[in-house]
């Protein structure tokens, strides 16, 4: 049994058929998103993955934080597959001794976006590897994420004017 950060058993999330880790390596762009603690008031967010020599996945986050001379911005986390038949189950360790867990919820057929969520419904990211989406794309993602039951109301987009890099 996994146990999320809240202490309640995880529920189900239907994942994507398959993820090819390699094509999902790079960067990401988050264009909206359930922030964390650390992501409140930030902005122009890359999450970038990669996979290490032992088949781990490396999450490299950058961005800005703060209204005023904003500051850059990098955490890194570590992540495993849990699910090797779709690889659209993750673990991810944002601090010792967490491990989340992580659905790969939706993925383009080309890759240009996804989303990932956790198990206790509190945490979204809508990503793209473009710094921009189309409002038709996004507001239909955000209504299939509401229809999953991710509260719509804290959605929010982050400002992607530019890149923190």
């Amino acid at each position: 049994m996994i146990v999320s950060a809240s202490g309640n058993k995880e529920p189900y999330h239907r994942t994507v058929d398959y993820v090819d880790l390699q094509r999902f390596s790079g960067d990401w762009y988050v264009i909206a998103l359930m922030p964390t603690v650390f992501e409140k008031g930030a902005s122009h967010g890359i999450e970038n993955y990669s996979i290490d020599g032992e088949g781990n996945i490396r999450v490299r986050y950058t961005f800005l934080k703060g209204a005023e001379n904003p500051k850059k911005k990098v955490m890194y986390q570590r992540g495993w597959v849990y699910d090797f038949e779709t690889n659209a189950e993750w673990r991810v360790q944002p601090l010792w001794p967490l491990k989340l867990p992580y659905y790969v919820l939706e993925l383009a057929e080309d890759y240009s976006y996804t989303v990932i969520g956790t198990n206790n419904y509190k945490y979204l990211w809508i990503m793209a590897r473009s710094h921009v989406m189309e409002t038709r794309v996004l507001e239909g993602i955000i209504n299939r994420m509401a229809e999953r039951g991710f509260n719509r109301k804290d959605i929010i987009e982050m400002e992607q004017r530019g890149t923190a890099e």
